[in-house]
C-alpha cells in the first residue's frame, strides 16, 4: 500500500476586524468566520482586532522610520500580519466606504500585504457593505496583493443572526465556504511562489 502523501502545512490566515466603534457589530461576524476556519484543516486563523491592538493615527514622513513610542504597539500587529499567507477582512461600511481604523492598519504596513490573498467579509444596511469593498479593492491592489473575487456581503446583518448570535441564513453560510475555497487556491498558490522566489515590488 502506498505510503499517505504528508498533508500541507496550514496555512496562516489573519482576520482583521477593522470596526473599533463602541457598540460595534464586528464581534459577532468575527465569531461567525472564525467558525468556519477552525472548521477547515488546511488552515489556522489568528484574529487582529484593531479595537485590541490599536495602532498609532499619525505615520511617519513618507521614508522615515516611526517614531519609538510606535514600536511596541506595531510589535503587537505588524509580525502577526507578516506571518499570514492570506487575509480575511471584516468590516462595515461607513459613509459608502470603510473605516479610518482599517486604512490606517494598511498604511500602517506594506511588505506584510505584498503577494498575498485577501478575502472580504462586509456587512451593513440595504448594501451590505459592498462599497467599502469596492474601495478597498483598489487601495489592497496598490499594495500588490490579489483580492477574492467572491465576497461575503450580508446585507441587514442585524436581522441575520438569532438571539444567540448564531447565522440564521444558509446562503450566507454558503458564500463563506465559497469564498474561503477561492482564497485557500490563491494562498496556496501564492505561497509556493514565494518560497521559490521573493516577491519583488
Amino acid at each position: 500500500m502506498p505510503t499517505p502523501a504528508p498533508r500541507p502545512t496550514a496555512l496562516r490566515v489573519a482576520i482583521l476586524v477593522g470596526s473599533t466603534r463602541e457598540g460595534r457589530f464586528a464581534p459577532v461576524v468575527t465569531r461567525w468566520i472564525k467558525g468556519h476556519l477552525d472548521q477547515r484543516d488546511d488552515m489556522e486563523v489568528d484574529v487582529v482586532d484593531l479595537a485590541e491592538t490599536p495602532l498609532p493615527t499619525v505615520l511617519p514622513a513618507f521614508g522615515q522610520p516611526p517614531a519609538p513610542d510606535t514600536t511596541e504597539a506595531l510589535a503587537l500587529v505588524s509580525p502577526r500580519l507578516a506571518a499570514a499567507d492570506a487575509f480575511v477582512f471584516i468590516t462595515p461600511e461607513y459613509n459608502h466606504s470603510y473605516p479610518a481604523s482599517l486604512k490606517n492598519a494598511i498604511d500602517w504596513h506594506n511588505e506584510q500585504w505584498h503577494a498575498k490573498p485577501i478575502g472580504f467579509v462586509s456587512y451593513g444596511g440595504v448594501s451590505g457593505g459592498l462599497r467599502a469593498v469596492e474601495h478597498l479593492r483598489v487601495v489592497m491592489a496598490e499594495l500588490n496583493t490579489m483580492t477574492i473575487r467572491n465576497t461575503v456581503s450580508l446585507h441587514d446583518a442585524w436581522g441575520l443572526f438569532d438571539e444567540k448570535q448564531e447565522m440564521t441564513a444558509p446562503a450566507s453560510d454558503s458564500a463563506v465556504k465559497t469564498m474561503l475555497d477561492q482564497l485557500a487556491w490563491w494562498a496556496q498558490a501564492l505561497r509556493k511562489a514565494r518560497t521559490a522566489r521573493p516577491y519583488a515590488a
